[in-house]
C-alpha cells in the first residue's frame, strides 16, 4: 500500500451541479485536501402544474418507479409524499441515500451504478406488460427509456426538474488557470464535461486536461479521453467514497514520487 492515505496537499476540482457540492467538499477537507467547486451543471425546478402533480401521484401506483439522481428524488418530494405500490429503484448510492432519507428503501445495482446496471437488475428482466416510471429530468443518453419499452412495458416519464449550462464567473476560471499539477478533476456526468468544454476560455479548458481526471465508469473514460483529457483513472463508481478513494491513491502516488525525487 502505498503511504500518505489522505488528500493532504491536494486541490480536488468538483465538478457536480451547482449548489450540490458542499458535501463532497467537506469530505474533501476533512481528509486534508483543498476542495475547488467549478460546476458543470445547473439544476432547476420544472414549473408546476396539475398535470405534473398527477403524473407524480399515479407514478406511485405503477409497478416500478426509478429514480435516475438525487435530484430528482429532492424535486419529486417536493411535489407532495410518496406513498410508492411498487419496486422502488434508484439509480447509485446517492440516489438511494436520498431515497432513504425520505423512509424508503430502494434496489440499486451492485456494481454499475449508471442506466447499464439499472437494466442488469434481476427484476428489471422480465418487462412485459409492466408499467415502470421513471422519475428523471429532460435529456440524457436515453437508454432506459429506449431499453424499457424494447422490453415490452409501458413507460411513464416523469419530468421534475432539468438540467441546465452552469454560470460560471472569472472567479472560476482564475482559479482553474493557478491550479497547480498534481490537482485532480473528479467528473461523473459527461453532460457537465460538454458543458465545462464548451464554456471555459481554451487555456482554461486545456489546464484542466493536463490534469488527472477521476471518472466514475469506462464511458465516461472512454469520453473523457475524446475530450482531451490526459491522465484518465476510473473509481469504482460515482459515489463519494469511491471517487475520493481512487483520488487518495493518486494523491499518495504523487507524493511518493516526489518524496523518491527528493530523496
Amino acid at each position: 500500500m502505498l503511504p500518505y492515505a489522505t488528500l493532504a496537499g491536494c486541490t480536488m476540482v468538483i465538478t457536480r451541479p451547482a449548489g450540490t457540492g458542499s458535501a463532497l467538499a467537506r469530505q474533501v477537507r476533512r481528509l486534508g485536501g483543498t476542495p475547488l467547486l467549478l460546476p458543470g451543471l445547473s439544476l432547476h425546478a420544472v414549473p408546476v402544474s396539475e398535470a405534473l402533480r398527477a403524473a407524480w401521484r399515479a407514478a406511485q401506483h405503477d409497478e416500478f418507479m426509478i429514480f435516475t439522481s438525487p435530484a430528482a428524488v429532492r424535486y419529486a418530494m417536493a411535489l407532495g409524499p410518496c406513498d410508492a405500490h411498487g419496486v422502488v429503484i434508484a439509480v447509485g448510492q446517492g440516489t438511494a441515500g436520498a431515497l432513504r432519507r425520505h423512509g424508503m428503501d430502494a434496489q440499486m445495482p451492485a456494481e454499475r451504478q449508471a442506466s447499464e446496471g439499472v437494466l442488469q437488475l434481476p427484476v428489471m428482466e422480465h418487462l412485459q406488460g409492466r408499467h415502470v416510471a421513471l422519475v428523471t429530468a429532460p435529456g440524457g443518453r436515453g437508454l432506459l427509456q429506449e431499453q424499457i419499452a424494447a422490453r415490452g412495458a409501458s413507460l411513464r416519464e416523469v419530468y421534475v426538474y432539468r438540467r441546465g449550462a452552469p454560470r460560471l464567473h472569472r472567479r472560476h476560471i482564475d482559479a482553474v488557470l493557478h491550479l497547480p499539477s498534481s490537482a485532480c478533476v473528479l467528473l461523473s456526468s459527461g453532460e457537465a464535461m460538454q458543458h465545462l468544454m464548451e464554456r471555459l476560455p481554451d487555456v482554461a479548458w486545456q489546464r484542466l486536461c493536463h490534469l488527472t481526471t477521476i471518472v466514475s465508469s469506462e464511458r465516461l473514460a472512454e469520453q473523457a479521453r475524446a475530450a482531451g483529457f490526459k491522465q484518465v483513472q476510473m473509481a469504482a463508481s460515482a459515489g463519494p467514497a469511491d471517487m475520493l478513494a481512487t483520488a487518495m491513491k493518486v494523491c499518495s502516488h504523487t507524493r511518493y514520487e516526489a518524496d523518491r525525487a527528493g530523496c
